[in-house]
């Protein structure tokens, strides 16, 4: 109950509305799960094991198809079946069958798992010994601590002898996570048998053991599945939840940085710092490191965000990222555009690209509740240099750089060399026609 409140609380903090609604729904459905105590049983397993007859012997009438193909069950089908041994009420599921062919059979097994995962108990239905692509899935789902029942069907098909080693080999692989008495014979619907030339004998229907062991867990142990399930189904609620939150946050710090760094890269570009280790101050913003701060619940002062843009600064000094970032840069820019331009940009962007890193290093530190973590700030700020020098990062900062720091320094420098041009030619010294091979711009720079 506690649990089902703090992520209520979680999902409140949701600004999507379509997310938020969604697992609202979830969060709502639990507690109506918790206060009606129904037990939830899912049947899974491949589409031929005989999974629909199951359900139909078990509910001793007919709710689907007998005899069911590949692919018969494309949703999940729910019933309620009421045990007059049991103490309560049981909804059992159908799900569709896994491991089918092509993309269809691929998202009809994503919903088996998923119907799977929420059930309180599970019905695994096999008609031989397992394979390791349904070993897989039932090991997946005992690992997530669901309990399971492993049901051997269609034992019609084999010789008493036969049953007994299929039983037993089943009895060994599963039992780290299954114990010898939840794995159990069934036969759902018997094939009919020829007993003479005019008599068709249909053996019966041997789901007696099932529905015992069924009543029995629900006896003993509903109270219990049904709360840890529940509690399960909160953590992964509370798990989607704090990541829809994480990746909220990080779009806003992310808007944060950026807003900061095209600021400072401005402010740089039209007043360049006379040396380079300076950059590293002038680019880490206190104002940016507290609104950062904010976004992920952290309300620090101007004084602790001055505080930790310095030494934040000083690192990047002490590692050489300033040195490495203004190379990059330069080297980057060089590529792109006119010598003349470039070196009126380089510390611009520069600024940005180091606004970048600063800003990166402090969403790491304050989405791990203020901790640099065991390597300190030297390892988080080498890790989002490393991350910032990947070259389609690069590729796509020094465009938006150019865009938004370059271009405007070059309208700047062309108007300022128009008006100068116009101011020199109406006191009439360039007059003559010397301006060379290059015409009168590159004379001019």
């Amino acid at each position: 109950s506690e649990t089902i409140k703090a992520v209520k609380k979680q999902v409140a903090q949701i600004q999507d509305e379509v997310s938020q609604k969604a697992l609202l729904e979830k969060s709502q459905q639990l507690e109506a799960d918790f206060t009606t105590g129904k037990l939830k049983v899912a049947v899974f397993g491949t589409g031929s094991a005989g999974k629909t007859s199951l359900v139909n012997a078990l509910m001793g009438e007919m709710v689907g198809e007998i005899q069911a193909s590949i692919g018969t069950t494309t949703e999940g089908v729910t019933h309620s079946l009421k045990l007059p041994s049991a103490n309560r009420e049981i909804l059992i599921t159908d799900t569709p069958g896994i491991l089918e062919m092509g993309a269809p059979g691929e998202i009809r097994e994503q919903l088996a798992r998923e119907l799977a995962t929420e059930a309180d108990l599970l019905l695994f239905v096999c008609d031989n010994d397992l394979r390791a692509s349904e070993f897989k899935p039932l090991e997946a789902l005992a690992t997530i601590g669901k309990k399971s029942l492993l049901i051997f069907n269609k034992i019609d098909l084999y010789s008493e002898e036969e049953q007994e080693i299929i039983l037993g080999n089943l009895q060994q692989r599963v039992a780290r996570f299954i114990p010898s008495n939840d794995v159990i014979k069934a036969c759902a619907n018997p094939q009919p048998v020829q007993f003479s030339a005019d008599e068709m004998i249909r053996p019966d229907v041997e789901v007696n053991a099932v529905i015992k062991r069924l009543a029995a867990i629900c006896r003993a142990e509903g109270d219990d599945l049904l709360a840890d399930n529940i509690l399960l189904q909160s953590q992964r609620l509370g798990e989607e939840a704090r990541r829809l939150i994480a990746q909220q946050r990080t779009r806003e710090a992310d808007k944060i940085i950026s807003r900061y760094q095209w600021i400072g890269a401005g402010v740089i570009a039209c007043t360049p710092v006379p040396v380079v280790d300076m950059l590293a101050a002038a680019a880490v913003n206190a104002q940016m490191v507290v609104e950062i701060g904010q976004v992920y619940g952290c309300e620090i002062n101007s004084d602790r965000g001055r505080d930790l843009a310095v030494s934040l600064g000083k690192t990047l000094v002490s590692l050489g990222v300033v040195k490495g970032a203004v190379e990059l840069v330069a080297r980057a820019l060089q590529l792109t555009l006119a010598t003349y331009v470039v070196g009126k940009g380089i510390q611009g962007v520069s600024a940005a690209y180091l606004t970048r890193i600063a800003g990166k290093s402090f969403v790491e530190y304050f989405s791990h509740d203020q901790d640099w973590g065991d390597g300190g700030i030297t390892e988080v700020v080498q890790r989002q240099f490393k991350l910032s020098r990947k070259d389609e990062f690069i590729k796509a900062f020094v465009q938006d750089a150019i865009a938004r720091v370059i271009e405007p320094i070059k309208d700047t420098l062309e108007e300022n060399f128009d008006d100068g041009y116009q101011e020199e030619s109406n006191d009439g010294y360039f007059d003559d026609d010397g301006w060379g091979d290059g015409g009168k711009k590159d004379d001019w720079w």
